[in-house]
């Protein structure tokens, strides 16, 4: 659980979950979203869920003791309704899903510096290139706290293609945003997503990438 939550609620019976390490504006927001696909049976969703939210909880837990002074606040929210809702058609998913984060996002407008979102993040063999929608420079300030960390492997010099995930509301209100995520993950949006296609080294790895990239940005 994160350290300190605060539940909050939202509309439909929904729940954003957040932990805040308290400091100078604007905050620093890393995310995840904890809800499961409700369309596929028998989903588990071991890295479509878990996996990023397993993350943002153990960085919530450790990252404070790393933190220069004076640094920057940092927010850990957990993101409710990322997934569509059962009769959502695929071509109408920003419509009716990224519901935590549409509404975190418009609820905090002003207040976030920028967005770290973690995703597909654990499988074996994780590579992560920049993401489309991903901001290029705040994209090279990960990299090279990857190569600090020497998980740069991890996070080649590379882009694949447009993923609509819960850093799309944030960009919308101008916050630049990355979305950690590898989207050749072949088991995605399947009940084969389960904790035996995981790996406890490519988690870590980008969990420490993450961490030195917090410490950098709570230093700005």
């Amino acid at each position: 659980m994160l350290p300190n939550p605060e539940i909050q609620p939202l509309a439909g019976g929904l729940l954003n979950i957040v932990s805040t390490i308290p400091g100078r504006s604007p905050a620093i927001l890393v995310g995840a979203h904890y809800d499961t696909e409700a369309t596929i049976p028998n989903f588990v969703g071991a890295n479509d869920g878990a996996a990023g939210t397993a993350a943002v909880v153990e960085l919530a837990r450790a990252i404070e003791q790393h933190l220069p002074e004076d640094h920057r606040e940092v927010r850990f929210v957990l993101f409710d309704g990322e997934e569509e809702p059962v009769g959502c058609p695929d071509a109408q998913f920003v419509q009716c899903a990224l519901r935590g984060s549409k509404a975190y996002a418009q609820a905090h407008r002003g207040e976030i510096g920028q967005v770290v979102l973690l995703d597909y993040i654990a499988n074996k063999g994780v590579r992560i290139p920049r993401e489309e929608n991903s901001d290029p420079a705040l994209w090279e300030e990960l990299r090279e706290a990857a190569s600090e960390v020497g998980t740069d492997e991890v996070f080649p010099d590379a882009t694949q293609p447009a993923v609509l995930d819960d850093h799309i509301p944030f960009i919308a209100t101008g916050v630049p945003s990355i979305d950690l995520i590898d989207f050749r993950y072949p088991y995605a949006d399947t009940a084969q997503d389960t904790p035996d296609k995981l790996s406890i080294d490519s988690l870590d790895a980008v969990g420490e990438a993450t961490a030195e990239l917090i410490v950098r940005l709570s230093a700005q």
